[in-house]
């Protein structure tokens, strides 16, 4: 980006419910069933059905709202918006417009350079999702109403964001609340998690916003970033050519690693917003308001410190354990059996993430119990195995589910720290090698490594590496 230009960057998100059924009616919100058979004359819109609102739907918001610090209204109302697609039956969808439920929230990132900002949350609202059209079949274009109906809530952020970085850093962070929370598995792919930016930008020191346009289509962080980076870019240019930033929404194409325009930018009034005659106010008082604030769980910032402060971790290791509620629990499901808290997360961050990336599952499907990290780390720490010997019978653990002591038993791995034995083998590889030893003698002390290593291969990796190093160098210089 120029010096000479700062960016305006405001996400419009919305995050699909993990309740059962949709929002107005009992129908499933199950993703991946048949198309238009998730339906009822509810969610169609037929004359002279009536919506009724899921509870949960309201707990969930409310959730998210008390989690990002917002403003929790004590009365909201639902509003109808108004406007015309193929796959919106009804002709308008049910939102929230003057009086959202959750208002003036904050969440906190923290940049690559290490600054701590606040990104302002607008309103987070409810409403239902509309149907999907599908263009790719032929000359007609299809509609799938399934998914009409379904429970949303829409996050909507002041315009705080500055960089790229920050609006994905800001998206991260959303998503991990909002997996922590339970109520929304943040899957992007299936349309669980969706974003808009509006994007704008300004000399820099202007305090006046610029002409703003809207990028829709993104199916992931990484695209959220090279979008707003690629319409930063594009708006830049033509200010510099003397051209006008027309406000607009565009398409982002991935492929192409470029956005195109749709259709001119809606305004709220082209909504045309009216109360919905069909739908009471929603009335949140203290009690429930209380009751929802106990569901909280330990949330991932909070968690985070109590790694570093009980658990002596690092603050990057941290970040990382608690980085999904489920790597966070697996991690403390490790100390139940070891008090080597550092060793548990060197395991997990080290061995066990890498093969979780190379078998492609998530750390729920990992086949290896928390317990049987514990029983390795064990192992090591009571001298029974080496560290190597531990890293090479870790794909055993993967494959097999055997405890680490049956598998070091079965392979006969158990360490040797029988200082007598371990003796014979030094004077083995020193009667071998005695050109090294001289070298040892002469002054070249790295080549200590080498004769480590002799030891280390005719004990099959077993002998015990600091008895090893000790005796070798009391030989050593015994020979002096």
């Amino acid at each position: 980006m120029s010096s000479n230009y700062e960016a305006v960057i405001g996400l419009e998100v919305h995050a699909q419910l993990s309740t059962d059924t949709k929002i107005f009616c009992g129908c499933s919100t199950n993703f991946g069933n048949p198309p238009n058979t998730n339906v009822c004359p509810i969610c169609l819109g037929h004359p002279g059905v009536l919506p009724v609102l899921n509870k949960k739907v309201v707990e969930y918001s409310v959730m998210m709202g008390l989690a990002t610090e917002c403003k929790i209204n004590s009365s909201s109302i639902f509003a109808r918006k108004n406007y015309f697609y193929p796959d919106l039956p009804k002709g308008y969808q049910i939102s929230q417009f003057e009086k959202p439920i959750c208002e003036f929230g904050k969440i906190n990132i923290t940049t690559a350079a290490g600054m701590n900002k606040d990104i302002g949350i607008t309103r987070i609202h409810m409403e239902e999702d509309a149907g999907k059209s599908i263009h790719d079949q032929g000359d007609d274009t299809l509609v799938d109403v399934n998914r009409c109906g379904v429970p949303l809530i829409e996050i909507v952020s002041e315009p705080d964001i500055r960089t790229p970085e920050e609006a994905y850093l800001y998206l991260s962070k959303l998503k991990q609340i909002l997996t922590y929370l339970n109520i929304c598995d943040g899957n992007m792919e299936e349309g669980s998690l969706r974003c808009d930016a509006n994007i704008s930008i300004r000399e820099a020191g202007e305090t006046k916003l610029g002409t703003r346009t809207e990028v829709k289509n993104m199916n992931s962080f990484r695209n959220v970033e090279r979008a707003i980076q690629f319409e930063i870019d594009r708006q830049i240019d033509l200010v510099k050519n003397g051209e006008q930033v027309v406000q607009q929404t565009m398409l982002w194409n991935a492929d192409l690693n470029e956005a195109y325009p749709m259709r001119g930018k809606e305004e709220s009034h082209d909504y045309r917003y009216f109360p919905d005659p069909d739908l009471m106010p929603v009335e949140v008082n203290d009690e429930w308001m209380t009751a929802l604030k106990n569901k909280l769980p330990e949330l991932p910032t909070a968690r985070k410190q109590r790694f570093i402060n009980d658990f002596s971790l690092p603050e990057y290791d941290a970040e990382i354990l608690t980085s999904t509620k489920e790597l966070a629990d697996y991690y403390e499901n490790i100390l139940t059996g070891t008090k080597n808290y550092k060793a548990a997360s060197n395991w997990l961050m080290g061995d066990t993430l890498s093969t979780l990336k190379e078998m492609k599952i998530s750390i729920e499907e990992f086949p290896i119990e928390p317990n049987l990290i514990a029983e390795l780390i064990n192992l090591i720490d009571e001298g029974t195995i080496s560290g190597n010997i531990a890293k090479s019978i870790f794909p055993d653990l993967v494959e097999t589910g055997k405890s680490p002591e049956t598998i070091v038993k079965e392979k006969n791995l158990v360490q040797i720290t029988d200082t007598s034995a371990i003796e014979g083998i030094v004077d083995s590889v020193l009667e071998k090698n005695e050109a090294q030893v001289q070298e040892y003698l002469g002054g070249k002390e790295k080549v200590i490594g080498f004769l480590v290593g002799q030891v280390m291969r005719e004990s099959k990796g077993k002998a015990n590496p600091g008895a090893v190093n000790q005796i070798l160098r009391k030989k050593l210089e015994g020979r002096r």
